[in-house]
Formats: C-alpha cells, sequence, structure tokens
C-alpha cells in the first residue's frame, strides 16, 4: 500500500526557473489534499571565511547580517508566492493557505535531510539544473546528495534551461 501524502517538502534555491519545480509541488498537493512546506537554505559561509569576517565584523554584526539575509530570502518567497497565484492558481488562492515557508542556513542537502525528517515529510519535490559535467547532466550534485542519503521519496524535476512561462527574473 502507497502511504499518503500529507506533507510535501520543496526544496528551492530561488534561481529564475523554481517555479516549475515548484507546479509538481502544487499538483500533488491539490491532489492529496497535501500542505507543502517551502524550503530555501542559505549555503553556509566556510569556516575559513568566519574567521576572516571575525576580524572586521563582531559576532553580532554577523548575526545581523545573516538575519537581514533570511527575512530578505522569505521576502522574495512571497512575492513569489503572490505571482505564481496571480497567474497559476485562478480561484484557487486556498493552496497558499496550506504552504509555509523555512529559510535555514547550512548545508543545503543537510538542512534538506534534516528537516524532510523533523517536519514529518512524506515525500520530496526539488527541480536539479544539472549543471555539472556530462556525467551529472540528468542529475545535479544537490539532488546526487540527498538521494544518497535519504529514506523517503524524492521527485526530481528538471528545470529548463531558458525562460518558461513562469519564470521569475530578479525577484
Amino acid at each position: 500500500m502507497i502511504p499518503e501524502i500529507k506533507k510535501i517538502l520543496y526544496t528551492t534555491d530561488l534561481s529564475p526557473n523554481s517555479a516549475y519545480a515548484f507546479r509538481y509541488a502544487v499538483g500533488s498537493a491539490k491532489r492529496h489534499d497535501a500542505e507543502i512546506i517551502l524550503l530555501h537554505v542559505l549555503e553556509q559561509v566556510p569556516d575559513s571565511v568566519r574567521a576572516l569576517l571575525a576580524d572586521y565584523l563582531s559576532e553580532e554584526q554577523q548575526q545581523t547580517i545573516l538575519e537581514e539575509k533570511l527575512t530578505y530570502a522569505r521576502e522574495r518567497i512571497q512575492k513569489r508566492l503572490k505571482i505564481f497565484a496571480e497567474k497559476e492558481l485562478q480561484g484557487e488562492s486556498n493552496v497558499l493557505d496550506r504552504i509555509s515557508i523555512e529559510v535555514e542556513e547550512g548545508h543545503p542537502a543537510d538542512v534538506i535531510l534534516q528537516k524532510a525528517d523533523e517536519l514529518h515529510c512524506d515525500i520530496v519535490v526539488m527541480g536539479t539544473h544539472g549543471k555539472e559535467t556530462w556525467h551529472h547532466t540528468y542529475l545535479g550534485s544537490m539532488a546526487r546528495r540527498v538521494l544518497g542519503r535519504i529514506r523517503k521519496p524524492v521527485f526530481i524535476i528538471p528545470l529548463p534551461s531558458g525562460e518558461t512561462d513562469i519564470t521569475f527574473h530578479d525577484i
């Protein structure tokens, strides 16, 4: 028996074509009457860079900058959700009521795995660019890192390279 899908973890790098994969998350949410948790992970600054920053910025200043980056990412996501709803969800705005936003700092694959378990998600939906060498054309590095360790169903959506009808430019 296939388990019920009640929570979908949709991961996004906020690239211009990321809404293309979001369509799949929304479609699944509608079909299964599920909740979507939209996750964006800000890449953690390497320890060597943090050490250099410590010479110029206090811990409080570094924390303030991080909080500003997290807030900015949340605002961009909210703007994108509004645009997505206007273009894609004519009269179905109740779908937005079932979307929560998580913005975290860390190593993206680790955070995705942690959140999928912590939030008891049933499936994960993620887009992939496949920007690496020809060996990895069909599966990006982040998707590979997640797939190698996760124990939940994962939908990998190849993102188109050119503009789509729902491309986000500089939002």
